[in-house]
């Protein structure tokens, strides 16, 4: 025949499951406290990405309006010399005529 195992009621089984009791709520509460900061770390992580991404959209957008105050600026110092400019006929104003014509005066020399 097998031995069966005694099964104690006493106090002292009750307090073994007790104490297994305490060490699992006190591992569950480091866990939860250690999630928890992982958690704020990262959402500080994000906010501090998001600032530094808002950032730089500001500065990327003033460069844009620059470029577009620049562009404006061009356009009309160009406009405002084309009537005067002796050049107006040449191949500035067709690219692909100029093209053209130079392979022509190329293929003649």
């Amino acid at each position: 025949m097998s031995a069966q195992p005694v099964i104690q009621m006493g106090d002292n089984w009750e307090g073994e499951d007790e104490g297994r009791r305490m060490k699992r709520r006190e591992k569950n509460r480091v866990a939860a406290q250690k999630s928890r900061k992982r958690q704020t770390q990262r959402a500080d992580q994000l906010h501090e990405a998001c600032e530094h991404l808002e950032h730089r959209n500001r500065k990327l957008r003033k460069e844009v309006d620059s470029l577009s105050e620049e562009q404006r600026l061009l356009s009309e110092a160009l406009q405002s010399h084309e009537p005067f400019c002796p050049m107006t006929n040449c191949c500035f104003s067709s690219a692909s005529s100029c093209l053209q014509q130079d392979n022509m005066v190329a293929l003649s020399h």
